[in-house]
């Protein structure tokens, strides 16, 4: 064979070799050893999801899941929706503002965290139950729940709720708690008592409602009450929407107060 035949071989070989080489490095790169490739998010899971987002975070986070920065965080575009370990956590026992969920078993937590985490531009990819239920195990947050109808707050923590209210909720929201502001200049806020109330807040805890009222009320001034004024004017609403005293106050632990859950007399 000529000499310049065999060149052109040798040159076409050693072409091919790196261009081999180059993918063997790339694929390498992408998925390391040990590190499987992202898998994508199970539809089911997915669809599952997006329930009980507009039911337990679409309140705090908006339904785009823009939040409402600084007291509600954005979760679209947030990188901490990729920390399966982190979003659990944070869930089933609460974060800053936000309560604890210990209510949400894995299957619930998985659709969630599929969902908030392949939404609004975030791309987590899929989740498995079984990894969650695994993180759940090491997490404490177990405990007999209740609802608004088992005498959750006292008779005299009532007087001092109304006295609460009417200084700082009554503007807005109406002196009997039914939406109807005071001021004809001010905008109607929201019911905080009887049926409609316990409708808009059905199937959430006190904890959700507790935060929520601590982190956006006053509107003036946000957070201005003691932890003790804002579980004080709870149990007014609460007292005013027919639901019954019991002995013990209603205190601001988010652990207890998420054990308790909101909702029509069954």
């Amino acid at each position: 064979m000529r000499p310049g035949v065999l060149a052109a071989q040798a040159t076409v070989k050693r072409a091919r070799a790196g261009m081999l080489f180059g993918a063997l490095v790339f694929l390498a790169v992408s998925h390391p050893p040990g590190v499987a490739a992202q898998t994508a998010a199970d539809p089911a899971l997915l669809a599952a999801g997006s329930p009980i987002f507009e039911q337990n975070c679409a309140l705090c986070h908006g339904e785009t899941g823009s939040g409402d920065p600084p007291h509600f965080p954005a979760l679209a575009g947030n990188a901490v929706v990729g920390d399966l370990s982190r979003v659990v956590s944070n869930i089933h026992l609460g974060q800053g503002n936000m309560p604890p969920f210990p209510d949400l078993g894995a299957e619930d937590l998985a659709a969630l965290a599929t969902y908030i985490g392949n939404s609004w531009g975030n791309s987590a990819g899929g989740i498995a139950v079984e990894d969650v239920a695994l993180l759940l195990e090491d997490l404490d947050g177990g405990g007999a729940t209740q609802t608004i109808w088992d005498g959750v707050y006292s008779g005299d923590q009532v007087v001092r709720g109304r006295l609460a209210y009417d200084g700082q909720c009554a503007v807005c929201h109406g002196r009997r708690l039914n939406g109807a502001a005071e001021d004809p200049d001010m905008q109607s806020g929201p019911p905080l008592a009887r049926d409609k109330f316990l409708r808009d807040w059905s199937g959430r805890s006190l904890a959700v409602l507790f935060d929520y009222t601590r982190a956006s009320m006053p509107e003036a001034n946000p957070g201005s009450l003691s932890d003790g004024q804002y579980a004080d004017i709870l149990a007014y609403m609460l007292s005013v929407s027919g639901a019954p005293a019991g002995e013990t106050a209603l205190g601001a632990d988010q652990d207890a107060l998420a054990r308790i859950t909101i909702g029509p007399q069954e």
